[in-house]
């Protein structure tokens, strides 16, 4: 690795082996994490404001220096010295906690995810330490994300509930039945990958897709999962079409409607580093992860790559925000329940018949399957694109044709 890695005589050590190299490597990765999340949430909001601005044909951020990159600064700074308001009969304890207990689920979810292979690093004992470029790689990591992203239901539901407040209460119990709902799909979602790459942990999960440089991924083996995934993930950080926990149209803004200063702005932390750490589930589970690229020399530009890929799916999230309008919420719920349960249990079985067909048949039946699963799935898109917002004419009624005439109006 042009110098940079062990020689062929060099003592190469597996930090796990080591209980110092695992101390030391759990504190300076927690640190790296963090720090990365706090700042890829500052950055994400400038991204969000330039894109959807770029999308709607007007000006971003452009008065604060840097040509607006402070733009996140400037608003820390105000959240800060905001007042910070609490009512009178809340119940306080849980008031101040509700923000805490929203915003750590977001940084903890990413602790089982590998953003790169193994490196080796040089201590000053003069021996290599070989270890997983993330926090840890544990064996049930679908089960750790899974847990961890349940938990913020919790937070929502306090902040409605300590609020003392009907309005915020009725938030916290519309946000909780979206989130609980579309829960399930994601679930289903992803057992896909498990089941595809025969192992709950991550780290296995992104390597068997780099089998095949960009087909290979789960993606391209599941599309329909992947769909359901996303859609879920987007449900899960109430981010739009999804955002009915504090819905524009209700002027009380939902769950967070008594908090101000910086515990509102814990909300939106919580928010913007749930949007990265959704993208980095998406990423290892169904785009390949730190893939295509062999990293035999160069295992340091893993992150890298994973960095591009998570900035690609962050732009979509926000390119749905800018085109896609609110689902109504009876519809919304109908949407989870009535489709993307039954859909994704379609996945499911899907992938079931391709691993059992490949196992005892061939690699050949699974391709089969896979390319015949591919043509339902792009004709089932066309058939719902082309009947979505449309209803059938009523029956025995004959067409009806206006004539709007804007003479009579401007002509005289």
């Amino acid at each position: 690795m042009f110098g940079l890695g062990p020689s062929e005589t060099s003592t190469v050590i597996e930090c796990a082996s080591n209980g110092t190299c695992t101390v030391i490597h759990a504190i300076v990765t927690s640190l790296i994490i963090f720090v990365v999340l706090l700042t890829g949430f500052a950055l994400t909001t400038v991204l969000e404001r330039r894109l959807l601005a770029f999308l709607q044909a007007r000006l971003g951020p452009n008065r604060t220096p840097l040509k607006g990159m402070a733009q996140p600064a400037a608003d820390g700074i105000k959240l800060i010295f905001k007042e910070d308001i609490t009512p009178s009969h809340a119940l306080k304890v849980v008031f101040w906690l509700a923000p805490i207990i929203k915003v750590v689920p977001s940084l903890l979810v990413v602790a089982v995810i590998p953003f790169g292979p193994k490196i080796a690093i040089p201590w000053f004992d003069g021996k290599w330490y070989r270890m997983v470029q993330g926090l840890t790689d544990v064996n049930v990591g679908v089960l750790w994300l899974l847990g961890i992203t349940s938990i913020g239901i919790y937070g929502i539901v306090l902040a409605g509930w300590s609020s003392n407040n009907k309005y915020a209460m009725l938030g916290a119990l519309r946000s909780s039945a979206q989130m609980v709902s579309y829960e399930l799909s994601m679930g289903l979602a992803m057992v896909v990958p498990v089941m595809l790459a025969g192992s709950m942990s991550v780290g296995d999960i992104i390597t068997s897709q780099s089998d095949t440089p960009i087909l290979s991924w789960f993606v391209f083996q599941n599309p329909l999962a992947a769909l359901i995934m996303a859609v879920a993930l987007l449900a899960e950080v109430n981010r739009a079409p999804f955002d009915m926990p504090e819905a524009e149209q209700e002027l009380t803004a939902g769950y967070h409607a008594e908090y101000s200063g910086m515990k509102f702005a814990m909300f939106f932390l919580a928010e913007y580093i749930g949007m990265i750490a959704v993208s980095i589930i998406g990423v290892a589970l169904y785009f390949g992860g730190y893939s295509p690229f062999f990293f035999d020399g160069l295992p340091w530009l893993g992150p890298v790559v994973y960095t591009l890929k998570v900035i690609a799916l962050l732009s979509a999230m926000i390119w749905v925000r800018g085109t896609l309008p609110r689902i109504r919420y009876d519809r919304l719920m109908a949407f989870g329940w009535k489709v993307m349960l039954p859909f994704s249990l379609v996945a499911v079985v899907w992938s079931a018949i391709t691993v059992i067909l490949e196992e005892e048949l061939s690699s050949t039946a699974f391709i089969v399957v896979i390319i015949a699963g591919w043509i339902v799935f792009l004709a089932g898109l066309a058939l719902w694109f082309g009947r979505a917002g449309r209803k059938a004419e009523p029956t025995g009624a004959s067409r009806r044709v206006e004539v709007v005439s804007m003479s009579g109006r401007f002509g005289r």
